[in-house]
């Protein structure tokens, strides 16, 4: 009877819970089960196993072995367990020293001639194994994103070559960290957009505070185009924030892009898109659109087209910054701190107030369209800017569209290192005591938000996203208490209070 210890680790939303992996082999009639909560991928393990070990010109044990993945409540799912069961096999036999493995945590999914197959979640397990500072045997194209948080990493790619670098044969160098650079991935600019300088200067708001943002107006006016270069205006994301990013793409198996490191995401899911394709779910939970969206932006074009419920979904999302999928038996957290941008038509044909258009929606029609929006995902939104036709004249090729996306970006970078340095969090997100303490506004700017609230029967969440935008409205101008125009302003950007 021998026995073989190894690490590894599960999947459980973006978190990577440690797996002990015990290798026993019995006296008894030759067979293989693997116990400990595994799911039926896990459990399909065996044959995997078998068959790398023997096309490795390696010998199978022929006795009673028994893998236990602990701790035993805990579900084990997908084929990342393989290699570290193998490998537990063979240690168990004196074909490995211990020692080799201890100190290590192995991944990675064993195809049946030994190739070892990439496996999602490799990051997340990479950083809490660097904090625990355990090495990581990985699949050669799980390699660069281990890399990333400064673990020591091991890149293979057969079952082979595993054993020759744990009994000391053919040693592997290790994977040395990576830093990314810049994205190096072009952005559309907003010069590019003609005409329409009050929802540019709405767009750069949006961008200097991290409000959220709907743009109304008829069809052709260019809302999706100034949705699209947001993230080009916004500053890049910080090494932690391209890390939690990224860490949701490697639950979902998505390999990084280097090009783009750093780079704030831009998710655009079409309207027939569900609530679980939003926010995530499954019989296995997954992150969703929003999560995708982490530390970026999330536009969705065509509002009210989506099904109420599915848009329902986002009001927890919007206020928290993360969500929990909850399953039968099982949890997961996911991060969903994102923007939202949206775009919208003022009634369903799109041309109600428009002068170069016919509109011939009944009043009905028009509240019916508006109303797939509730009230109380609509006072989520910061800002609500109409988006009118532009002049013809400002369409012509040589007509210069203002203001390039590296001007603004550099006015919207000032306004971030204010904000920073002040509460260390964007406007956005200020609230309650913070919100008061960072907000120096005289008694005119308080009578103009009173006023206004009045007048326009305005929440105390809209009262309180008022405050927020003039405050970053001030940013923009350099100055720091709040005056009347800085209020103004904010209060004009909220147009469908005024309209209803």
């Amino acid at each position: 009877m021998s026995l073989a210890i190894l690490h590894s680790r599960a999947q459980q939303g973006i978190d990577a819970p440690a797996v002990t992996i015990e290798a026993f082999l019995s006296g008894g009639l030759p067979s293989f089960s693997v116990v400990g909560m595994a799911e039926t991928a896990v459990r399909e393990s065996k044959d995997r196993v078998r068959s790398a070990i023997i096309c490795s010109k390696l010998q199978y044990p022929q006795e009673r072995i028994t893998v236990n993945l602990g701790p035993a409540d805990m579900r084990k799912t997908g084929g990342r367990f393989d290699l570290a069961i193998a490998l537990g096999i063979l240690t168990a036999q004196r074909v490995i020293p211990e020692e080799a493995v201890a100190g290590a945590e192995f991944y990675g999914e064993l195809a049946l001639n030994g190739d070892i197959r990439a496996v999602p979640g490799i990051l997340p397990a990479a950083i809490k194994a660097r904090e625990k500072g355990n090495a990581v045997v990985v699949p050669k194209d799980n390699a660069m994103e281990a890399a990333l948080v400064g673990a020591e990493v091991y890149p293979v790619t057969s079952f082979l070559q595993v054993i020759a670098h744990l009994d000391g044969t053919d040693p592997i160098t290790p994977l040395g960290r990576v830093n990314p650079g810049p994205a190096e991935s072009a952005q559309p600019d907003l010069s590019d957009v003609k005409g329409q300088d009050h929802a540019k200067r709405a767009l750069e708001i949006a961008a200097a505070g991290g409000h959220n943002l709907l743009f109304v107006g008829p069809p052709g006016t260019g809302k999706s185009m100034l949705a699209r270069r947001l993230p080009g205006i916004m500053p890049p994301m910080s090494a932690a924030e391209a890390l939690q990013t990224a860490a949701v793409d490697s639950v979902l198996g998505i390999r990084l892009d280097m090009s783009r490191w750093r780079q704030r995401p831009f998710r655009a899911p079409h309207h027939t898109a569900s609530a679980a394709a939003l926010v995530g779910g499954g019989p296995e939970p997954k992150p969703g659109e929003v999560s995708r969206a982490h530390n970026g932006v999330l536009f969705l074009d065509e509002l009210p087209e989506f099904n109420r419920n599915v848009l329902e979904v986002l009001r927890e999302p919007i206020e928290g910054g993360e969500l929990t999928i909850s399953r039968a038996g099982r949890q997961a957290d996911f991060p969903a701190r994102f923007q939202l941008i949206a775009a919208m038509n003022p009634c369903p044909c799109g041309y109600q107030g428009d002068p170069q258009g016919e509109c011939r929606c009944s009043v009905d029609r028009v509240i019916n369209y508006r109303s797939k929006i509730s009230g109380p995902l609509l006072d989520r939104i910061d800002m609500h800017v109409e988006v009118g036709r532009p002049p013809n004249e400002v369409l012509r090729s040589d007509v210069s569209g203002g203001d390039s996306s590296v001007v603004v970006a550099q006015r919207v970078r000032v306004a971030r290192q204010t904000q920073m340095q002040r509460a260390g969090i964007c406007n956005a997100r200020l609230s309650g005591e913070r919100l008061s303490r960072v907000c120096s506004i005289n008694e005119d700017s308080w009578m103009l938000i009173e006023s206004a609230a009045e007048r326009f029967n305005l929440s105390a969440r809209a009262h309180q996203r008022v405050l927020r935008v003039a405050r970053t409205i001030a940013d923009l101008a350099g100055v720091e208490t709040i005056t009347p125009p800085h209020v103004a302003e904010a209060l004009s950007l909220r147009s469908l209070d005024r309209r209803y």
